[in-house]
């Protein structure tokens, strides 16, 4: 080798440079203490489904089903939630959206999970209400006001499959856009924000970190799923606002995701509050004079002779539940005021029972055998339920059964 030559010989034979540079590698507070997935060790799910005596691994499927069941049962805590709520959802419409990693991609994917998301929230929450927010090119619209009108959002969203995707979002325009709203609700509701990311930037115009402080201090929880990968400041914004965030995995893990926030938040005000309401009836065709619907004054004027009369300054309204434009009574009906009161009043969580007691014995609400190694218990009646219809009077009914007859 000559003198002029590298002593260190070829590039391969040295030993690896670290050229990297280290850049802020202490760990905050609010992180993860666990660190990143990739540097924690493989976990060898295989090793849990074994056979049984007889070469089957159907019992075994079926007691790790049970068991799944059963911790979303005991996830579910007898907390009072807030039966009103002013959700806004936030878009992502930016050329992220095109991917094509859910399918046929993002975009497509999101509008049909979330006609399912809006059908389902006002039915499950009828006298809450609803807004949408899109944001692309670095600005963000508003598509539909807060109501609980599912023909208007569904509108909306139908036109937003249609709709072009381009450039950048801009998370703190949508987060103002919807403070403006937010901030002048009464203290007793619920106020939330839900965004869909599927972006990993946002190009803002100001200090975001100083939107997500005024957000904080006007108990607005802000929530997100994100579509790509988990975002620093969508963490930070989520953990400021007592919020949750998530990334999807899958289009049946998107729904999941979304449909976790069907139920409202725990209600954090201690004393109860009181408002008004109004139950108008229905007048039918002919029984009062021809006059326009309010609520179609902006488009499409409705002129007939039927419709719901506020009681207390007789306006005209298409559907319930609404909040009257000219007196702003919020007027319902018993059944949509029926249907939130389960928040208030959740039903007690059953007793768990060991195989040994539910041997021979029919669910109560069934009638049929109880075949799981689990049954459960409840604690007012002493009936005894399956795991399915658990989880059906938990999640859907909202009452026992066996106590309601018994009253």
């Amino acid at each position: 080798m000559d003198a002029d030559d590298d002593p260190k010989g070829y590039r391969w034979e040295t030993e690896y440079e670290k050229t990297c540079v280290w850049i802020n590698c202490e760990m905050d507070a609010d992180d993860d203490p666990k660190g990143y997935r990739w540097e924690t060790e493989y976990e060898k799910t295989w090793e849990a489904i074994r056979e049984t005596d007889d070469g089957l691994i159907e019992p075994m499927v079926n007691d790790m089903v049970n068991k799944a069941k059963r911790r979303r049962i005991a996830g579910q805590k007898n907390l009072r939630l807030g039966m009103m709520r002013h959700l806004f959802i936030v878009v992502d419409m930016s050329s992220a959206m095109t991917q094509t990693d859910l399918r046929p991609n993002r975009l497509k994917c999101t509008t049909k999970v979330l006609e399912m998301f809006v059908n389902e929230f006002i039915d499950q929450n009828p006298i809450s209400h609803l807004a949408l927010i899109m944001t692309r090119n670095k600005r963000a619209e508003k598509l539909t006001e807060l109501s609980a009108n599912v023909k208007s959002h569904l509108d909306a969203i139908h036109k937003l499959s249609e709709t072009v995707c381009a450039g950048e979002p801009s998370l703190q325009n949508s987060l103002e856009l919807a403070l403006k709203t937010l901030r002048h609700m009464p203290a007793h509701t619920s106020k939330e924000v839900l965004i869909l990311m599927a972006s990993l930037t946002t190009c803002d115009p100001n200090d975001i970190n100083q939107t997500i402080d005024t957000l904080s201090q006007q108990n607005i929880r802000c929530s997100v799923i994100g579509l790509a990968a988990e975002v620093r400041i969508c963490r930070s914004l989520a953990n400021k606002t007592k919020g949750v965030y998530d990334v999807v995995l899958d289009d049946c893990h998107y729904k999941d995701l979304l449909f976790q926030h069907m139920d409202p938040p725990a209600s954090a005000l201690t004393e109860s509050s009181l408002m008004r309401m109004g139950f108008p009836t229905y007048s039918n065709e002919g029984r009062i004079q021809a006059s326009m619907c309010v609520c179609h004054l902006n488009n499409n004027t409705n002129f007939s002779s039927s419709g719901y009369l506020c009681p207390q300054c007789s306006s005209k309204y298409c559907e319930l539940p609404v909040e009257c434009q000219v007196c702003g009574l919020t007027l319902v009906s018993p059944a949509h005021l029926a249907r939130s009161y389960h928040h208030l009043f959740p039903v007690e969580l059953y007793q768990e029972l060991p195989p040994e007691s539910t041997l021979d014995v029919q669910c109560y609400a069934c009638n049929k055998e109880i075949v799981a190694k689990t049954g459960a218990q409840c604690l007012e009646c002493k009936n005894i339920f399956c795991i399915d219809c658990d989880l059906f009077i938990h999640e859907t009914l909202h009452l026992c059964p066996a106590c309601v007859t018994t009253q």
